[in-house]
C-alpha cells in the first residue's frame, strides 16, 4: 500500500477547517496531520511536520497566507502549498504565486476536485481555478507585447507615492510632504500594490529600486 499524502489545513475559521477535514479524511490515500488557525501556526506546523501539502487560506489575522507561504517554502521546500480562498483579484493571485504557491483554488470547488488537487500537488502538478488561470495567461501575454514601462498603469500621483515609499518615508511622512490625508496615502498605496501585483510596501520599495526609480543608497531619483 502506498504511503498516504500528508496535509495540513490552514484557515482562521474552525468550521471551514472541520468541513474540509471531514471530507478529506474519507479519502484513504490522504492523511490530515494538522490544522492551523493562523499563518504563524501554519509555519510552525510546516517546520515540525514537513507535510506533503498545505491548504492555505489567504486572509487571516496576523501573518497572512502570502507571507506564511513564503516562509513555509523557505523552511520546507518539499511542501507544496495550495491556496484555497474566496478571493480571485490580482492583488491576491500574483503575490501568492510569487510567494511559492503551486495551486490556486477558490472555495466553491467541489470536494472531489479538492481531493484530486491535493493528490496532484503532492506529485508536483499545479491546479488553477479557471478565473485565476485566465488572469495568469493575460499577464504572460501582456508581458510579451513589448518592453512597456513596469509603471505604465500608475497615475502621476501614484508614481510620486511609490517614489517616496522607495525613499523610506512612512504613510504619515508622505501625507505631510504631499499635503494630503493619511487615508488618501493609504488608498494610493493599496492601488499601487494592486497594479504592480505586490503584497506589501517592502516589495514595492524593492520593485522601485530594481526598476531604477530610486537608488537605495543615495535615495535620489534616477
Amino acid at each position: 500500500m502506498n504511503t498516504p499524502v500528508t496535509l495540513v489545513i490552514v484557515d482562521d475559521h474552525a468550521l471551514v477547517r472541520r468541513g474540509i477535514r471531514a471530507f478529506l479524511e474519507t479519502q484513504p490515500d490522504l492523511e490530515v496531520c494538522g490544522e492551523a488557525a493562523s499563518g504563524e501556526e501554519a509555519v510552525r506546523l510546516a517546520v515540525q511536520m514537513a507535510p506533503d501539502v498545505i491548504l492555505m487560506d489567504l486572509v487571516m489575522p496576523g501573518l497572512d497566507g502570502v507571507e506564511a507561504t513564503r516562509q513555509i517554502k523557505q523552511a520546507s521546500p518539499r511542501t507544496q502549498v495550495i491556496i484555497l480562498t474566496s478571493y480571485h483579484e490580482d492583488e491576491h493571485i500574483f503575490p501568492a504565486i510569487r510567494a511559492g504557491a503551486l495551486s490556486y483554488l477558490l472555495k466553491d470547488i467541489r470536494p472531489e476536485e479538492l481531493a484530486d488537487a491535493v493528490r496532484k500537488a503532492a506529485a508536483g502538478e499545479a491546479i488553477l481555478h479557471p478565473q485565476v488561470a485566465a488572469r495568469l495567461v493575460q499577464e504572460v501575454q501582456g508581458s510579451r507585447q513589448g518592453p512597456a514601462s513596469p509603471f505604465a498603469e500608475l497615475s502621476e500621483r501614484e508614481m510620486e507615492v511609490l517614489h517616496l515609499i522607495a525613499a523610506g518615508l512612512s504613510n504619515m511622512e508622505i501625507a505631510e510632504q504631499l499635503v494630503v490625508s493619511d487615508k488618501t496615502v493609504k488608498s494610493h498605496v493599496s492601488n499601487i500594490l494592486a497594479k504592480l501585483h505586490l503584497a506589501d510596501r517592502t516589495q514595492a520599495a524593492v520593485f522601485a529600486w530594481r526598476a531604477g526609480l530610486v537608488h537605495p543608497d543615495t535615495d535620489e531619483a534616477r
